[in-house]
């Protein structure tokens, strides 16, 4: 059965501010659902695209979760104060014939000053998050 894919409303204020953060925030956090039915929620380097989401993991946990249930969540930090939320439910797929980190010029571009903080090189990172994790979304939430 195909995935029905939300496309975020961008027209108004509020959907531009969400996707200008789906851009430029780095930090996300991704819910996951452990085999045995556990929610599990780790933080996450993303891109986005304006259509859907990669994220490139270890061999994880994580991994085998999305392989069992992949409906996820991938939620951005609020205000602080209960505002500035961002949700995006989705079904995540691991797709290892996807190009590797490497190779994704915006990934790479959005991330290259933490990689180089932490002293690596795409290549590295590369081969450290090689399994490429790719969220169709299927609704967003945002207040």
């Amino acid at each position: 059965m195909p995935i029905e894919r939300a496309r975020l409303e961008t027209t108004s204020e509020a959907g531009a501010r969400v996707a200008g953060r789906l851009r430029t925030d780095l930090i996300g956090w991704l819910t996951t659902v452990a085999p045995e039915g556990m929610p599990q929620t780790s933080p996450i380097w993303f891109h986005w695209d304006g259509s859907e989401f990669v994220i490139y993991s270890l061999e994880s946990a994580r991994v085998k979760n999305i392989e069992a249930h992949p409906e996820v969540s991938l939620n951005l930090d609020g205000d602080g104060r209960g505002g500035d939320i961002v949700v995006v439910e989705g079904v995540a797929r691991i797709d290892r014939s996807y190009r590797p980190a490497s190779d994704h010029e915006a990934y790479v571009s959005k991330y290259r000053e933490l990689m180089d903080g932490y002293g690596w090189t795409p290549e590295y990172f590369a081969k450290s998050y090689p399994v490429p994790i790719r969220i169709t979304p299927t609704r967003y939430r945002h207040w």
